[in-house]
């Protein structure tokens, strides 16, 4: 399940047919992660947790790194629409992960 929600990312990030929810865009300047950035991840990234039962929703966070390599947490939705909605983008420290892959 999670590598179909990351196949259907990557596509959709290519044909740039993906929108930042206003909380994405928040977070984003926050954590300065340009939109470059989020594509780059998503493009050379990996599914990391899949919640295809989320009640608003299959979903799926990935993880992968921007040019820079910096890695970036993704929480990507809407598989089954035109667009993909990006939720949420931060990145990955403690107290919450200990490393990009593994919870704290």
């Amino acid at each position: 399940m999670a590598d179909k929600f990351l196949d259907i990312a990557q596509v959709k990030v290519r044909q740039d047919a993906f929108e930042l929810s206003e909380h994405a865009q928040q977070e984003a300047a926050a954590e300065q992660i340009s939109v470059d950035d989020v594509k780059h991840a998503i493009l050379v990234g990996q599914a990391l947790e899949p919640y295809p039962d989320d009640p608003r929703g299959p979903s799926c966070l990935m993880v992968g790194q921007d040019e820079s390599s910096r890695w970036i947490h993704m929480l990507c939705g809407n598989f089954d629409r035109e667009n993909l909605l990006i939720i949420t983008v931060y990145l990955p420290r403690p107290p919450k992960w200990e490393d990009p892959f593994t919870r704290g």
